[in-house]
């Protein structure tokens, strides 16, 4: 077995020679804020203020290292080494005389002019910042300079976040005496430790990593899987291009929609739900199965844009942009995105035939709008959509009633019963599908950007027994037959104001669905026309806005 070394030791050898900490290209960027910044801070200054020299632990850190070489590749623990080596550099600017020499011992090996060597940094961040961490921080007397630079000049989030935090440290060390200071200085070196855990093998780091409770930010799986696909490069310079392209893309999509970006790919090559780690699954699915440069160069690029014109309907094309981009907006209002792998895998299927994207998504919303109507479970929705990504891989003709992207009669029947019904009683159901049929009465470039968007009931739950409400409904069971189904909810573009509920009809129209331009929905404006709102009314407008439905949804 890979022997792993465990030991606690002091920061005055942890900044020594003894090691040279690398932030590997996989792993994610620098993120602590000012409230983990000021909690370290907080902590060491109040455990020097107790003076009992007594070992004080900073936490754990996991490294790759060889027992002869200095250097250390660092898998946890690299937003703690990174914070205190900022903070020994605000330390080493504010202090004078042989001190600052000491701290700035900590901070690199100076390099010898006479035999051409440069300096040494103990803590090198990962490529995207290392240069822009030691011109701006680590490098003696730059920190004045580096707090006036505009943000808006800075090529990564981290940096952004690095400025916070030195400022933090200055504002907060500057309050301090310097005698202060320098005692805090030296309480750091001496008395503050951290347990290292290194081992020469990297599976055996990410195992340690995995099982170790450390009050640092975790890596996610999508950097673990970094370090799989970057780790398989054959040179350094093959690792730097293709860590930085990846780095990149999440980058660009962001972190949260980066580990969605995969969770997304896993279902198009497994077709099934997680059946454990979906990490692991994806190693064995798609890794194991794609070689490390074709798997960012043919997969993790081409995905990543369709994923973002489908997540966030930014679809492009000459051919039927808008429409494509209308039905991915109806489909983004959905309580699930299980329908978001087969929009990918079509897209990416047929990149360079663009002609039935509109066909293919408007099925697909039809698809997953039956599936939502009918309330059909999680287990349903991936059996169905796995059957699509199947036929899609087959090249398959999508557009024949037995593909599994068609609506069966069962299916069409059940999906029309549920529209007919009490549709307000589905809490999660009726507000996406009566925006969905508001559009359809405003055409295809609908669109809805307003902060709040409420269902209104028309004849009102619970009017008064005096009102024309009960005069128009004297059937108590006639009028709770009506008060839940489509003919009598409106949209309104603002919050329910339940003592207008109850007014009386006209009333309401005139001062609650018009009022401040409440009501730019047809399906409320068509309302507004009304003169009574009767029985006969609801059951006229009830057949009308299902036909719509029908007839948008083909669900004769």
């Amino acid at each position: 077995m890979t022997e792993i070394k465990a030991s606690q030791q002091n920061l005055n050898h942890v900044f020594s020679n003894a090691y040279f900490f690398e932030i590997p290209t996989y792993q994610r960027p620098y993120s602590w804020e000012t409230e983990q910044v000021g909690e370290l801070l907080d902590d060491l200054l109040n455990a020097m203020e107790r003076n009992d020299q007594e070992p004080y632990f900073l936490g754990s850190i996991v490294l790759i290292k060889d027992e002869m070489d200095s250097k250390s590749e660092v898998i946890d623990g690299q937003q703690r080494l990174t914070t205190l080596s900022m903070l020994f550099c605000v330390l080493r600017d504010l202090a004078r005389g042989n001190i600052q020499g000491g701290l700035d011992a900590r901070i690199r090996e100076a390099g010898d002019s006479l035999l051409g060597t440069p300096d040494r940094f103990r803590v090198n961040l990962r490529m995207l910042d290392r240069k822009f961490f030691q011109d701006n921080v680590q490098n003696p007397d730059s920190l004045d300079q580096f707090l006036s630079k505009d943000k808006a000049g800075f090529d990564t989030d981290s940096q952004k976040q690095m400025q916070d935090n030195i400022k933090y440290l200055s504002d907060k060390l500057k309050d301090l005496d310097e005698k202060t200071r320098d005692d805090l200085a030296r309480y750091i070196v001496r008395y503050c430790y951290l347990v290292v855990v290194a081992t020469e093998d990297k599976s055996s780091a990410f195992r340690i990593f995995s099982v170790m409770n450390d009050r640092g930010m975790a890596l996610s799986p999508t950097d673990i899987l970094k370090a799989d696909v970057v780790g398989a490069m054959r040179t350094p310079e093959e690792e730097r291009e293709y860590g930085d392209k990846w780095e990149e893309i999440e980058k660009e999509l962001g972190r949260d929609d980066f580990e969605s970006l995969f969770v997304n790919i896993r279902m198009i090559y497994l077709k099934t739900r997680p059946r454990k780690a979906w990490r692991e699954e994806f190693q064995e699915a798609v890794l194991s199965k794609i070689p490390a440069k074709n798997f960012v160069d043919e997969v993790l690029e081409s995905y990543a844009d369709i994923y973002e014109e489908v997540s966030k309907s930014l679809y492009e094309s000459s051919v039927d942009a808008e429409a494509v981009n209308a039905h991915l907006r109806y489909l983004r209002r959905l309580d699930n995105s299980d329908w978001v792998p087969p929009a990918m895998a079509y897209f990416n299927h047929n990149a360079n035939n663009r002609n039935n994207h509109a066909r293919f998504i408007k099925d697909l919303e039809r698809l997953a709008y039956s599936m939502f109507i009918r309330r059909a479970d999680i287990n349903e929705r991936i059996r169905r959509y796995a059957d699509v990504l199947h036929a899609i891989e087959r090249k398959d003709d999508l557009w024949q009633d037995r593909s599994p992207i068609q609506l069966t009669a069962r299916e069409k029947a059940e999906t029309l019963s549920a529209l007919s019904g009490e549709i307000y009683l589905q809490t999660r159901v009726h507000l996406p599908v009566l925006l969905r049929l508001d559009s359809a009465l405003a055409g295809v470039g609908a669109q809805y950007q307003r902060p709040v968007i409420s269902v209104e009931h028309v004849l009102p739950q619970h009017p008064a027994q005096d009102s024309q409400w009960t005069k128009w409904f004297p059937d108590v069971n006639e009028r709770w037959f009506w008060t839940h189904r489509l003919a009598n909810l409106v949209l309104l573009s603002r919050r329910k104001n339940y003592r207008a509920s109850n007014y009386e009809f006209d009333r309401k129209k005139n001062e609650y669905f018009q009022q401040r331009d409440v009501s730019p929905f047809p399906i409320t404006t068509q309302v507004l026309r009304e003169t009574e709102w009767t029985p006969e009314v609801l059951k006229r407008r009830q057949q009308e806005l299902i036909n719509v439905l029908k007839k948008e949804w083909r669900l004769d």
